[in-house]
């Protein structure tokens, strides 16, 4: 080959190469957003090295983990804020669900190309189609309406009203009795991969029953934890195992079609654990239902397409309304500046300073209490709820008991529950031992002032009556819409 020649071809192939990266860089992922239900600070094993979760431990430190992310203190508001990027406060659930003027993620995915499923938990309404999953965005739909049902029957009881919750799409689905929820939300996101057409980018938003009540797991999850005499914790750290493995079969199938390394998958608890059911936060302080930070700091990592800095951890504070526009900017979109949450894209890919240095925990006009965080401080107004300790898993040596460490006793923990005002500064107490509220009045009054004006954005909560008119026996059985 004549020297011209060879220099024109390698020439060529180095345009080539230019080319297929540029590609490369700018091919949009496919997104998989993972939801863990009420599952707790001290539940995971890059937290805890008594959990058994090797595929979640994979994940998180082979991404980056959100050390300081926020959701909200029970599991709806958080599904809310996932989906609209909104403060839950400022929707109100009304009456029967979200709003029907919000757009959900999906909707805005689909605008940017993508193929949008969801399989498992829904909790954002149903009393009339409108409010469906199908209606807000979504291609598919495998998974149950309501907040909580039996993992095997897929059964529900509220009061006297009691029928199966279990859907394919629109469909009632009456052949899965018996299929324990989190293998069967594995199988059907297994399926979605397999059948994706991969000319097109995939979301799938994949929030699994597990690991909220009732306690139930097939016995060979339990095993891995015979050392644990607490029954409850037993059984639910196997949920939590079991959950493990459905995650790393979700990964091992994207990585048999060639998907994992163009897959974003982010992974998220709806709010603390409930150590009344087996979960544990430790040692941070409260519980699911609470303003402490065990009810609102949650597990959270991102993994794969285009995350930088990988095997990292982040401090930044980021919120759950954050990942609407996380997502849509990791999906080469932009989002309304009307929504409450910001994109940290920027952060999780390139490294920069995170964009939040402040968010409102929640306003609850019914228990009347609120909190917000401005950079290190966190202010609470009213009662934060209950229980309010610190509380150690049950294989520890205190037996699960509420124990304060630093200030002594039990009672001095109860003792406290008078106050109305917290201020915590949480860079130095992050376990919020320390009131320093009567110490800085002034900042106090600073922060009392800046969340009173996030209480008139509020929304009240409209929460309607029991409608018999949504009891299943008028609909073969089926938690069904179509009585709003």
């Amino acid at each position: 080959m004549k020297p011209k020649t060879r220099c024109l071809c390698v020439t060529l192939l180095l345009f080539a190469n230019n080319i297929v990266s540029s590609l490369q860089q700018t091919k949009q992922p496919n997104i998989v957003f993972i939801v863990a239900d009420d599952l707790g600070w001290n539940d995971v094993g890059w937290n805890n090295p008594e959990m058994i979760t090797p595929n979640l431990d994979k994940l998180a430190h082979g991404g980056v983990i959100l050390n300081h992310s926020y959701v909200q203190p029970v599991c709806s508001p958080s599904r809310t804020a996932f989906m609209t990027g909104y403060y839950p406060f400022r929707v109100g659930l009304q009456p029967h669900g979200v709003q029907l003027n919000k757009t959900f993620l999906p909707q805005e995915l689909k605008r940017l190309g993508y193929a949008t499923h969801v399989v498992g938990k829904w909790h954002l309404g149903f009393c009339k189609w409108a409010y469906t999953p199908l209606e807000r965005g979504f291609d598919s739909f495998l998974g149950y309406y309501t907040g909580s049902e039996d993992y095997y029957t897929h059964e529900r009881t509220v009061g006297k009203c009691h029928g199966i919750d279990l859907r394919f799409n629109n469909s009632s689905l009456k052949t899965e009795n018996s299929t324990y929820s989190t293998h069967l939300f594995a199988r059907r996101a297994v399926d979605v991969i397999n059948e994706h057409d991969t000319s097109r980018p995939l979301f799938m938003y994949l929030p699994f029953q597990a690991v909220h009540s009732p306690l139930q797991v097939p016995a060979k999850y339990s095993r891995m934890y015979e050392h644990i005499r607490d029954h409850q914790r037993r059984k639910y750290c196997g949920m939590v195992s079991a959950l493990d493995e459905a995650v790393g079969n979700v990964t091992a199938a994207l990585k048999r079609r060639g998907q994992l390394e163009n897959t974003l998958i982010v992974f998220t608890t709806d709010n603390g654990g409930q150590t009344k059911s087996g979960g544990n936060n430790y040692p941070l302080r409260g519980n699911k239902a609470t303003l402490w930070e065990g009810g609102t700091r949650g597990v959270s990592f991102v993994h794969g397409a285009g995350v930088g800095n990988p095997g990292s951890v982040r401090s930044d504070l980021f919120h759950a309304v954050d990942w609407f526009p996380t997502i849509v900017a990791a999906a080469q979109g932009k989002t309304s500046s009307a929504i409450d949450g910001l994109s940290h894209w920027a952060s999780l890919s390139k490294g920069k300073p995170g964009p939040r240095h402040e968010f409102v925990y929640n306003i609850d006009q019914i228990k009347g209490n609120s909190a917000i965080r401005l950079g290190q401080y966190k202010l609470i107004e009213g009662p934060p709820g209950e229980p309010s300790g610190w509380i150690f898993p049950p294989t520890s040596w205190s037996g699960g008991k509420h124990i304060d460490r630093l200030w002594g006793s039990e009672s001095a923990i109860m003792d406290r529950q008078n106050v109305s005002v917290y201020l915590f500064n949480l860079e130095f107490d992050p376990n919020e031992h320390y009131n320093l509220a009567d110490v800085y009045p002034e900042l106090v009054a600073s922060l009392s002032q800046r969340l009173a004006e996030y209480h008139k954005q509020a929304v009240w909560p409209d929460f309607p009556p029991d409608d018999s008119r949504g009891d299943p026996a008028h609909f073969k059985g089926f938690w069904s819409p179509g009585w709003c």
